[in-house]
């Protein structure tokens, strides 16, 4: 099973962008943390709407021959998808304020796909 690497990033944001995701950043952390390379972070309207993201991320890095190495939160306010060196984190608006990573995580640079 192979890791989600920078290539993968565009597929991650298209998944998202399928399903409505609100505000999806990108942080490249590679150089802050040897956790991962890249957070990605987004929201959805409603349990419903982020289970529906996290399904789709996980059918369509599938088909990249990538799987989720840890799923965490399904049908909660955070869920938490970790592909190896991106992890994704799905927020309700309520703890993506709460909670503020882009806040946490001010050193890292944000990724721009365009």
């Amino acid at each position: 099973m192979k890791e989600a690497g920078k290539e993968n990033l565009k597929s991650i944001w298209k998944a998202i962008d399928d399903k409505f995701g609100i505000d999806t950043v990108i942080l490249d952390i590679s150089g802050i943390t040897p956790m991962a390379d890249y957070f990605v972070i987004t929201s959805g309207q409603n349990p419903n709407q982020m289970q529906a993201i996290a399904d789709n991320l996980q059918d369509e890095l599938i088909k990249e021959g990538i799987r989720s190495l840890h799923l965490e939160g399904y049908g909660s306010s955070w869920i938490l998808m970790d592909f190896g060196n991106i992890i994704v984190h799905i927020f309700s608006k309520e703890d993506r304020e709460f909670y503020d990573l882009e806040r946490l995580w001010a050193d890292a640079a944000r990724v721009s796909l365009e």
